[in-house]
Order: C-alpha cells, then structure tokens, then sequence
C-alpha cells in the first residue's frame, strides 16, 4: 500500500514499534485533552483563498536564523531516536540534510553530537535541557559549537516531567542496548527501570528545576550561539524571551506532554507573535501534520514550523527514506496550498490568508 500522508507512518509504526516505544513517543499527558486539541485546533482555521492569480512559479525557500532553506519546516528535537530505527539521529540528520532543511538534535539523543555532525554537511541545531550540574551543561554547548551546530534551542517548558500515564504503565526505560550518547562518558547515559516513568526519575534527578531568566541570560555569557526559547505559550513570557535576549522564540507545548489542558500550539501563536512585535523570530512546533498546517501557522505569523512525531514514526517504518518521504510530502502539500491560495512566495502569504475562530465578522468592501 502506497502512504499517501503522514498520518498513515504513525498507524504503520504502531504496528511495528514494541508498545513501550510506540506510547513513549505517540502519548501525551494525563488525560490527553491537549495532545487531540494540537490536532483538531488546525481544523477550527479556514483558508480565504484568492484566486485568479498567476501560479506557474511557487517559491517555498525561506531564510531561518540567517539561514536558507528549502521551506519552512524543520525537524524538531525528538529524544532516544534509536528506539525507532537503528540508525536513529543519524538517518534523520542525513535526512534533513538532503531535504535542505534544519535538524534539531535533542539533549537525549542516542547518537551523539559528534556522530550527528559527521553524517555530513547541513545546517544543525542543538536543543539542551540545563542540567543541576552546570559544568554538564558548558561541556555539552562547547560540544556542539565546536560540532559546527548553528544554534541553541533551550527547552524552558520540564522544571519537571510531565504525567505520562502510558509510560508509567509500562515503566518506561532506555532499552538495554541503548545509551543517552551525549552523557556516556558522564556516568548519566542509563536511564534505570523504576517502578513508574524511568525517565520521570532521571529528569526529578538531573534536571534543575531552578531554570529562570537569569539562566537565558547566564547560556549567553558562555556561547556565541543564538538562542531560541522552546516552550512559550503566552504574550507574557515572549516579552520577558526578548528583554532575556533570546535570539527566536518556540511556541511549545512539548507535544502535550507536559501540562495537560494548556492550549494548542496554533491557538497560542498570534499571541505570541503579537507580543515579540517583529523582534525576533518566532517559531512552531506542535501539531503538524499537513501542508496547510504549515500555511496557517506561517498566515498567524510563524516563521518556519518544527516537526517531531511524524519524524520518529517515519523513521520507524522506512529510516531515512521515511523521513525523506515525511519532508517531501509536507513541502508538497505546503506548495500545493500556497498555489491554492494564491501564493507564490513565502513573503505573500498574509493574516488575510486565513479565517481564525476568534476573528471578527469581516465588512465587504463598497464598490
């Protein structure tokens, strides 16, 4: 059977994944309210398409971070990718790569910042998680400037894990043959099986729960990197993600994992966008599994999208190739709704693209 969109990786992945894997990656927190809402929220938001427009050249490239990319969807920070595929982070690097898009790597990634690096050329992003131990945290940022990654995404949004049922059930641990790669050779590379989430325990063990602004502040005294605050969902915060410095802003809500009944990432973005007021860029990441979720969240003011789940269960079914076929059928489906709606360059695609549930009734215009 030919897969014809995204969705059908994850039902094929299901079946293939060992049930501890398939639910570590597939649920969300507690009652999952707003792992379906990232989901159903896209639905709630109609295209105004304008017609009658030449559409014989469709650009889809767009610049982040000052860097060219074929389109505006990237690979967001997924962890333990081995788990998947056995060529984990690395097929997903090569990937990316060939598809001239950005991969995040994650903190807990079962390949390392070195071996992501020597897959091969393409522009690298580094997600971190600030470690109690600060020292951690310096060697694993030097790590990956010195791995030529372009960037730090700081993920703001796990003082501590949040309640994953299905992991609890099955007393999620890193499978045995697997290591946290990045932290090896720091006696921190075993996550131990526990009577709930093994990860839940090494996240309430390792992870600083004291993270605040003076730490965004304190991440940019000991890198020149730029970086970008993963996990913002409120006007607030990506007011105080500037004033803090941050380079760009990711609207988060970790994939639902984390605080459960939160908004969906789409419904925070206008918001969010509002209040950053062209300073820096802002970003989305949650949700994503059509091209025209990419167009609505570029019309509500993103620029560029990060994808994740539908990363890792591409991987589980067909390795590189699936993720290759994952950033393909995106970029596709987006091109196809940009000449849908009369678009022919990332720069044309507008608030007016777009019908939100929260707009106002729109007066027609006198002729």
């Amino acid at each position: 059977m030919e897969i014809t969109n995204v969705m059908e990786y994850e039902t094929i992945a299901r079946e293939k994944l060992p049930k501890m894997v398939y639910d570590y990656y597939a649920s969300g927190a507690e009652d999952q309210w707003t792992l379906q809402e990232n989901r159903n929220a896209f639905s709630r938001i109609l295209f105004r398409p304008r017609i009658l427009i030449d559409v014989s050249n469709i650009d889809t490239t767009t610049t982040v971070m000052g860097f060219k990319v074929s389109m505006p969807i990237m690979v967001a920070p997924t962890a333990m990718q081995k788990m998947a595929h056995p060529e984990g982070e690395l097929a997903t690097a090569r990937a990316a790569s060939a598809a001239g898009t950005i991969m995040t790597l994650s903190s807990w990634s079962t390949s390392s910042i070195e071996e992501v690096a020597s897959t091969g050329p393409g522009v690298r992003f580094f997600q971190l998680y600030v470690f109690k131990d600060r020292n951690i945290v310096i060697q694993l940022v030097k790590r990956a400037e010195r791995a030529g990654f372009k960037a730090i995404a700081l993920t703001v949004d796990t003082p501590r894990l949040g309640r994953r049922e299905a992991d609890i059930k099955n007393r999620f641990t890193l499978p045995s043959n697997l290591t946290l790669k990045n932290f090896e050779g720091l006696d921190l590379g075993k996550i131990d099986r526990t009577n709930d989430s093994g990860l839940a325990s090494y996240v309430a063990g390792q992870v600083d729960r004291s993270l605040n602004w003076k730490d965004v502040k304190w991440l940019q005294t000991i890198t020149r990197l730029p970086i970008l605050v993963k996990g913002v969902l409120t006007a607030e915060d990506a007011s105080l993600a500037v004033q803090a410095g941050a380079a760009g802003v990711i609207v988060s809500n970790h994939g639902a994992r984390q605080l459960d009944y939160v908004p969906s990432t789409i419904m925070s973005l206008e918001e969010v966008v509002k209040a950053v007021q062209g300073k820096v860029p802002v970003f989305l990441d949650g949700g994503i599994r059509r091209g025209t979720d990419v167009f609505k969240a570029l019309a509500l003011g993103a620029s560029g999208v990060f994808i994740g789940r539908p990363v890792v269960f591409s991987l589980a079914v067909d390795g590189e190739a699936g993720v290759r076929k994952v950033l393909k059928m995106l970029h596709d489906e987006f091109e196809l709704t940009m000449a849908l709606s009369g678009c022919r360059s990332i720069k044309e695609i507008t608030r007016a693209h777009i019908l939100a549930p929260w707009d106002k009734p729109r007066v027609a215009p006198r002729l």
